[in-house]
């Protein structure tokens, strides 16, 4: 049995797909089962969520594999960045060490460590010790920035572009990014759980190279607009997006800690080889943002 978390993300989802695909029997770990659709009928369900620490006893009965891929880059009502990614991830080991499941799958990012600007990044850092410490057979999946073709990102640009003669950018725009598409992150997890090896790290990126102001261009083309850049310091970006989560706290469509993570290069000097090592050569982002005739589906 496997237990998956974070099967309602941009990962999970896709990952979940080719688990059921296979026959491989799952079980997620989820707060509210619709968010699953139809697969939710093919699954077995156990609710609960990051902030509920017994929720991952009873999760893990008769599980063998845990792939954790669940986890938060804002403040939540349950539980800030920090609690919900690093002090889960040690919550949810320590439940799977005690509960006797053989192996450990993390999805972490690349970059991350103590010291990163992100709050995310760093408490994905002190994630990445726990796995690595652990006395299960462990891997930890460290990716560049993550997309789909009607991701989050994508939804909230359209909104944004109904009102807005230009494009927003951070500051010069200029951090790097070796893109990944959801789809191809899903594809190595899966290839990670046939590999037998105690401990392994991975470092998957995309196979291009991109700015946070060209991936925004392609976003732009995929939509079919077109818009004018504009580029708006760090700090007033920073104090905007804070000012907006005083007054609407959880409910605010974007924060500052989600936004900040494209102010940081999320690159790997190894390129794609960690992504082909594992079987699977990922897709430029120009061709899966392109019209949806001319692309294959998550």
């Amino acid at each position: 049995m496997i237990l998956l978390t974070g099967a309602t993300g941009l990962v999970g989802t896709a990952v979940l797909q080719r688990l059921v695909a296979a026959r491989r029997p799952v079980r997620c770990l989820v707060r509210d089962p619709r968010g699953l659709g139809e697969l939710r009928v093919r699954v077995q369900l156990a609710l609960g969520d990051l902030a509920d620490p017994p929720s991952f006893r009873n999760a893990m009965r008769g599980v063998t594999t845990v792939i954790h891929l669940a986890g938060s880059a804002r403040d939540q009502p349950a539980g800030s960045i920090e609690e919900l990614n690093g002090i889960a991830t040690w919550r949810m080991v320590r439940a799977a060490e005690r509960a006797g499941v053989q192996r450990f799958v993390f999805l972490s990012g690349l970059g991350a460590s103590p010291h990163h600007r992100a709050r995310l990044l760093r408490a994905k850092s002190l994630a990445e010790e726990v796995v690595a410490a652990s006395t299960l057979e462990t891997a930890i999946v460290a990716t560049s920035l993550v997309y789909g073709p009607d991701d989050r990102t994508q939804r909230l640009l359209r909104r944004l572009l109904l009102g807005s003669p230009v494009l927003p950018v951070i500051g010069r725009g200029t951090s790097e990014f070796q893109p990944l598409w959801a789809a191809d992150v899903a594809e190595c997890l899966l290839a990670v759980l046939d590999r037998d090896v105690p401990h392994q790290r991975h470092e998957l990126a995309g196979p291009d190279i991109l700015t946070a102001r060209e991936m925004g261009d392609l976003r732009l083309r995929a939509l079919g607009k077109r818009r004018r850049d504009l580029s708006i310091p760090e700090p007033v970006v920073a104090g905007g997006l804070r000012i907006g989560e005083n007054l609407l706290k959880s409910k605010t469509p974007v924060c500052w800690d989600e936004v900040e993570l494209l102010t940081a290069s999320m690159t790997t000097k190894h390129g794609s080889a960690g992504t082909e090592a594992l079987g699977v050569r990922p897709a430029p982002m120009r061709e899966v943002l392109a019209p949806v005739q001319h692309r294959g589906h998550v």
